[in-house]
């Protein structure tokens, strides 16, 4: 990646003398973190998890610290998040007796380590820690962990949304794109025109408007072909074995191995059903990722070849799948295709010594 101000001068648009960015048009970077500190600083700061509730209170007070890194991108129009950051909030809690005598008072933290673009889809991993861990510390833990940390993901769920939007640029970027919509000639002027070649023109506008819109809310496909170091059987058991999902991708797992029969992955980010299995030649599937709208299924299909013993070739094409998932991302394609590079082919590689 070039060093800003260095890239290649083909790529880079001067500046307008009045600085504006038309229609945003031009790449532009916009840095989100402070933004983010300030965003979850509202949202994480005093928010109550129990107020009573067994004789427990429990409540954040404050935000730690947020590290790593996180920007917008904005291309003709196209709003592209980027983010790594790892956050850490404080939190205190007390237990009391029936007759509202504290037994115990602590203080703790949540962190969570890992909050990436890459895994939008996807809760991160949380962690809660206590400065008691007595009995009556382990309660209170054990109920922060039951009772915040879902209420603490849903705000993380509500920041990668925002990103999704634009985060900080949201604002701006909103009326730059209604207003060439305002440039636009009317109905009534369209149906003032009088010469035919005019008319067939004004006539084929709103088809082309027609097929922007349905490109942008379509459908891709993505294909890779992988090679590596076992018979064709070996792999197609590996992948159709929940054991071995758990082993390779660390996370939960629930395969069947029969026609029609369904399966869970990624600790339930994706789902499907087998459409069909051929032992060591064929798998094709129905998937399905959490965080699509309602309905959006595509198909995957691995095909095994020995081109020479002891070496198989797969070839995935994986169907259908959205642009955007429903929170507005448009990454989804970019992450479906480094999934299956990265937390599947490339994992399998290193966890069974495949590698070639």
């Amino acid at each position: 990646m070039a060093r800003y101000g260095e890239g290649d001068k083909r790529w880079i648009v001067e500046d307008r003398p009045d600085g504006t960015n038309v229609h945003n048009w031009h790449w532009s970077e916009t840095n989100c973190l402070d933004w983010s500190k300030t965003f979850f600083t509202s949202l994480l700061t005093n928010l109550p998890i129990l107020d009573g509730e067994g004789n427990l209170f429990l409540k954040t007070t404050s935000l730690r610290s947020l590290d790593g890194e996180a920007y917008i991108n904005v291309r003709k129009g196209k709003i592209i998040p980027g983010y790594e950051i790892s956050l850490t909030l404080n939190w205190q809690g007390e237990a009391k007796d029936t007759l509202g005598t504290s037994l115990l008072k602590v203080d703790g933290t949540v962190e969570i380590p890992y909050i990436s673009d890459e895994n939008a889809d996807e809760d991160p991993e949380v962690r809660v820690t206590v400065d008691d861990e007595g009995p009556v510390g382990k309660r209170i833990k054990d109920a922060m962990v039951s009772k915040g940390k879902p209420l603490i993901l849903e705000k993380v769920r509500v920041w990668v949304q925002s990103m999704a939007k634009g985060g900080p640029v949201k604002d701006e970027l909103e009326p730059k794109k209604v207003a060439p919509s305002s440039l636009s000639p009317s109905p009534a002027a369209t149906t003032t025109t009088t010469t035919p070649t005019t008319t067939k023109t004004t006539a084929a506008a709103p088809k082309k408007e027609e097929k922007k819109e349905k490109v942008k809310k379509g459908r891709k496909s993505i294909s890779m072909t992988e090679r590596f170091n076992c018979r064709a059987k070996d792999l197609f058991e590996i992948l159709m074995d929940e054991n071995r999902w758990k082993g390779f991708t660390q996370s939960n797992a629930r395969i069947s191995k029969e026609v029609g029969g369904e399966f869970s992955i990624f600790d339930g980010s994706v789902t499907g059903t087998n459409l069909e299995l051929q032992e060591g030649k064929l798998i094709v599937q129905r998937w399905r990722f959490g965080s699509w709208n309602d309905g959006v299924q595509s198909t995957v299909r691995l095909e095994f070849e020995e081109p020479e013993s002891g070496v198989t070739v797969v070839k995935l094409t994986h169907t259908d799948v959205p642009e955007e998932d429903r929170y507005g991302n448009a990454t989804v394609v970019e992450n479906t295709e480094r999934g299956w590079r990265d937390l599947i082919f490339q994992r399998i590689r290193a966890v069974f010594g495949f590698g070639i």
